[in-house]
């Protein structure tokens, strides 16, 4: 039936025109994707409506309008050759407006005479045309009639072209309803499809992304298990924070401990005590440090740490991923450096360089103003206050600084005592029996001071024949009483080779404070130990020793 005929049925052909048009808006939303129901919708319109030809412009997301689907009635059955060639076709969006803004309105539609054709810019899709005047209300080949298609919410989706009404007359009230609903349910359809379409993208993008995220999840799970080295993941936050949610096998072999015993420690439990400081300033963030983690027999092994913070979008930092470097051989061999460095290379005491690092923790240049003792007519010193130091910011250090004060002639007060020892007779031995016998005794002389001292003193190897003992926090009268341990502990003979060898000590006591430099410091306890030396040698002996 055509449209003439449409326009002036009996009602009972206008319903079964409607249900030819359900059957078709049926198919439309029936369609399995966009192109489907772009087709749908131009061979409904033809074969449906009683038109010959039809094109549908479909907005870009740039707004700009593209053909995307062509019908067209032909002996064929199917689009031509020229409608064919519309199909790709873009239609900027500004010539789509300025085309709805010159036609007719009848209703939702746009009818453009041929008269206006003037508005159809070059790059609109155009097809037929031609022809020269047709008698009043027929169609004319540049006639353009316009169904704009748009979603519920009103959004422009596209543009649906009819051409060529069969009976060859301009749509009369029938037939543009019938376009009208035909349109607006196309657009509903179109919609819809569009979202079928997003979805599947959004599905096929997010299997895709899954499975990304699984191959790195795999990836990163075999690097983290097979690692060479220790590996350790940490949460960052609530109840479990700090606990080592997750360790490798290199980890476990490392410290040689389970899997499960390390799971339920933290870095903290299992650091060593020195250390803890260290640990505390990367516990948290990126960062390095070298520290102790203990072992399961009980022993201490030397790592690297390196830490990266692993972060959530959405939540921020969530973990920390720390890697477990083995550095005990290198740590042993820096630290058989440094010995070797700071201790005599004979007697393992600490050398001259050593004894004066240690030194100059305990003193600096500027002294503490002892305060006057009340009532004392010869304004002397009160080193009641001093018993156990005065403390006092240090400059530059993250502790405080003990002031290191000397004790007065009235043996009050706590310091540290210098005491200087020079072995007499050791000459004689190593003319007498060589280089040998004279180590043997330096060995034995170094072994028996440390014997003698309190835990915490220094027993130091100047050179030659000369130790060193800083002992700290003692009076003058229990720094005599160690002095005179250390002559006694001295004093038997050593045996050497079925050899019985003797030395003898002189020994001068000086004291360290701050305000004194080290070589005030040194050469004081130096010059006693002469004057007790002098007084025991025979005339003759030397004049003057000048220490450090």
């Amino acid at each position: 039936m055509d449209g003439d005929e449409l326009d002036h049925a009996e009602p009972y052909v206008r319903l079964s025109t409607l249900r030819t048009l359900h059957r078709i808006i049926a198919d439309v939303n029936a369609a399995r994707s966009l192109a489907g129901t772009l087709q749908a919708v131009v061979e409904g319109a033809v074969t449906g409506l009683g038109f010959d030809a039809a094109a549908v412009s479909l907005v870009r997301p740039d707004g700009d309008l593209v053909v995307s689907a062509v019908w067209e009635l032909t002996e064929q059955g199917g689009p031509g050759e020229g409608i064919n060639s519309l199909l790709g076709r873009i239609g900027s969006r500004e010539s789509w407006e300025r085309l709805l803004g010159v036609g007719d309105t009848w209703g939702s539609l746009i009818f453009v005479p041929h008269e206006r054709a003037w508005a159809i810019a070059p790059d609109l899709p155009v097809w037929g045309g031609g022809g020269g005047e047709v008698p009043e209300g027929w169609w004319h080949p540049e006639d353009a009639l316009l169904a704009p298609m748009r979603s519920l919410g009103g959004e422009l989706l596209g543009v649906l072209s009819v051409d060529r009404p069969r009976n060859g007359r301009r749509p009369g009230p029938w037939l543009r309803e019938a376009l009208e609903m035909f349109a607006q349910q196309c657009g509903i359809a179109i919609g819809n499809a569009r979202l079928r379409a997003e979805m599947q993208r959004t599905l096929i993008r997010l299997e895709r992304e899954q499975q990304t995220l699984l191959a790195s999840e795999e990836s990163y799970r075999q690097a983290f298990e097979f690692a060479p080295s220790g590996m350790a993941l940490t949460e960052l936050h609530g109840e479990q924070a700090g606990r080592l949610t997750r360790v490798n096998d290199a980890l476990c072999r490392l410290l040689g401990r389970s899997r499960a015993s390390l799971q339920a420690q933290t870095f903290a439990d299992l650091v060593h005590p020195e250390d803890a400081r260290e640990l505390r300033k990367i516990a948290t963030g990126n960062g390095r440090a070298e520290v102790r983690l203990a072992r399961r027999d009980n022993g201490w092994l030397w790592v690297h740490l390196r830490n990266s913070v692993i972060s959530d979008a959405t939540e921020g930092a969530q973990f920390l991923l720390t890697h477990v470097e083995d550095i005990e051989d290198r740590k042993r061999h820096e630290l058989q450096l440094a010995h070797r460095a700071s201790h005599d290379a004979l007697t393992g005491l600490p050398n001259a360089a050593e004894l004066r690092a240690r030194l100059s923790l305990r003193l600096c240049e500027h002294p503490h103003q002892l305060p006057v003792r009340a009532g004392s007519p010869d304004h002397g010193y009160d080193l009641s206050a001093f018993e156990d130091g005065y403390r006092a910011p240090s400059h530059g250090s993250d502790h405080e600084h003990v002031h290191t004060a000397l004790p007065d002639a009235s043996r009050s007060g706590r310091g540290l005592a210098v005491i200087f020892c020079d072995l007499d007779g050791f000459k004689g031995i190593n003319d007498r029996h060589g280089h040998n016998a004279g180590d043997a005794v330096l060995i034995e002389v170094a072994q028996r001071l440390q014997q003698v001292v309190r835990e915490g003193d220094t027993v130091a190897r100047l050179g030659g024949d000369e130790f060193v003992v800083l002992a700290d926090g003692v009076d003058r009268e229990q720094a005599k009483e160690l002095a005179a341990r250390l002559k006694t502990a001295i004093s038997p003979p050593i045996r050497w080779e079925n050899r019985t060898l003797r030395v003898g000590v002189s020994l001068g006591i000086g004291w360290a404070g701050c305000g004194m430099t080290i070589n005030e410091v040194l050469h004081t306890a130096d010059e006693l130990m002469y004057v007790e030396k002098r007084a025991r040698s025979a005339p003759g002996g030397r004049s003057h020793r000048r220490a450090g």
